[in-house]
């Protein structure tokens, strides 16, 4: 498995040495565990040049496969570790900053005063890139709007609303009104959240039959709030990373309010490591004010 993930973790760093760093070889076995995949696989997988790695056709075409047996690899191995009991295992979740930055912090501490032997792996993204993560096993399970197309085939469990509020320069006109609705937001530059192919903003801006002017778009909700602060637009931002903000901004309510829901989202529960089995539980129990409204789960 390891020239599988050799080559993996080369189209992540982009680079043989930075690899060769990352799993504690030298450059040359690196190479040859390359060199030995191509030859099992009678083909050329990479190219190198002074611009950096590339795959060629071939290798566009194996990477999901060798992905998935990677991956299945990790899951034969943590099983085997689950049958012998709770005593390590790797906790592996896609999730987004405000999850990220609010819930994960505590839910990790107090879970590893039980489990001390546990490790956690957190992949950040945005919906629909957590939602592909889960589906090629690069996750077990993750943080997602159930609304988004990519969470479509996937089971989840709800677990919070979050509303989203209107965020604005201090010395900004519309802070002086007591809610904001998204007409008076249309005509300022729009600094847009991405977060893949669900945009609960735009969603709304939509239903209003309203278009507004996106200036900006950016990852990263902490991002926004600075090009706030700086004066560059305003934006629409969960209430949950809003609460830990210490940027000079304002946030209003906007009227009619915009909420979205929370959900962890996984393929199987049955399949996954006993470490995030336990760890979803243990979410659940924290958070999962909306637990009973759980998916019906899909046919497997």
């Amino acid at each position: 498995m390891n020239r599988y993930l050799a080559l993996i973790k080369i189209m992540e760093t982009g680079s043989f040495t930075k690899t060769a760093e990352e799993l504690g070889y030298t450059q040359s076995a690196i190479s040859q565990m390359i060199h030995s995949l191509e030859k099992e696989l009678s083909t050329l997988l990479i190219l190198r040049s002074r611009k950096g790695v590339t795959l060629t056709p071939d290798g566009e075409e194996l990477l999901p496969y060798i992905k998935g047996v990677y991956h299945a690899y990790r899951e034969l191995m943590e099983k085997h570790k689950a049958m012998q009991g709770l005593q390590t295992g790797i906790v592996r979740i896609g999730t987004f900053s405000s999850v990220s930055s609010n819930w994960l912090p505590g839910l990790m501490k107090d879970f590893k005063q039980k489990y001390p032997s546990v490790v956690f792996e957190l992949h950040q993204g945005e919906y629909t890139s957590i939602a592909l993560w889960i589906k090629e096993g690069s996750v077990d399970f993750g943080f997602v709007n159930p609304d988004a197309d990519a969470a479509a085939d996937l089971n989840t469990i709800p677990l919070q609303k979050d509303e989203m509020l209107a965020v604005i320069p201090r010395n900004h006109p519309l802070t002086a009104k007591k809610s904001i609705s998204l007409q008076d937001l249309v005509h300022e530059p729009f600094i847009l959240l991405d977060e893949g192919q669900l945009s609960e903003p735009l969603e709304y801006f939509k239903q209003k039959n309203l278009q507004p002017n996106i200036q900006y778009r950016a990852h990263d909700d902490y991002t926004i709030m600075s090009m706030i602060e700086k004066e560059l637009g305003v934006s629409i931002l969960p209430k949950l990373v809003l609460s830990r903000s210490d940027y000079d901004i304002v946030t209003k309510e906007i009227s009619p309010p915009i909420v979205r829901t929370i959900s962890l989202a996984f393929k199987n529960k049955k399949v996954l490591p006993i470490a995030s089995r336990y760890f979803m539980d243990f979410i659940v129990e924290q958070y999962g004010g909306l637990a009973h409204e759980e998916k019906p789960p899909l046919a497997e």
